[in-house]
């Protein structure tokens, strides 16, 4: 985990660059093209908008999730600019993380004063 650990914080670092520049209070979609050049200009491997079909038993179903970013192919980020992250946020992540077999997701919450209280790591452990 110590990989995820190091991704983890250079996202952060560059998400704290964005809302330093943007502030709060514009749609999820301008944060996340943002965020997808700071981690680009980064060095880091990101991939946006990666589908994730849906598998049940053998059957392989595309539902049209698609997950915000995904960053080294490790870990997931999905971008809210909401009051609050919910429980359904939460929810939505977990399961990400199981469909994708990734052991980290970071939800980013834009639409606050500091983004460090919009950010929630949640991890796979199962």
């Amino acid at each position: 985990m110590d990989e995820e650990n190091k991704i983890t914080a250079e996202i952060i670092n560059c998400a704290i660059k964005v809302h330093a520049s943007l502030g709060p209070g514009l749609l999820e979609s301008a944060y996340q093209q943002c965020l997808f050049y700071e981690l680009k200009k980064s060095g880091l491997d990101v991939e946006k908008e990666k589908p994730l079909p849906v598998t049940y038993k053998e059957v392989k179903l595309d539902c049209g999730y698609r997950l915000d970013l995904v960053v080294e192919k490790k870990v997931i980020v999905e971008l809210k600019s909401v009051e609050t992250i919910s429980n359904i946020h939460l929810a939505q992540m977990i399961t990400y993380l199981k469909l994708s077999k990734c052991k980290l997701g970071l939800l980013i919450n834009f639409n606050v004063n500091q983004l460090v209280k919009g950010v929630k790591r949640v991890i796979n452990d199962r």
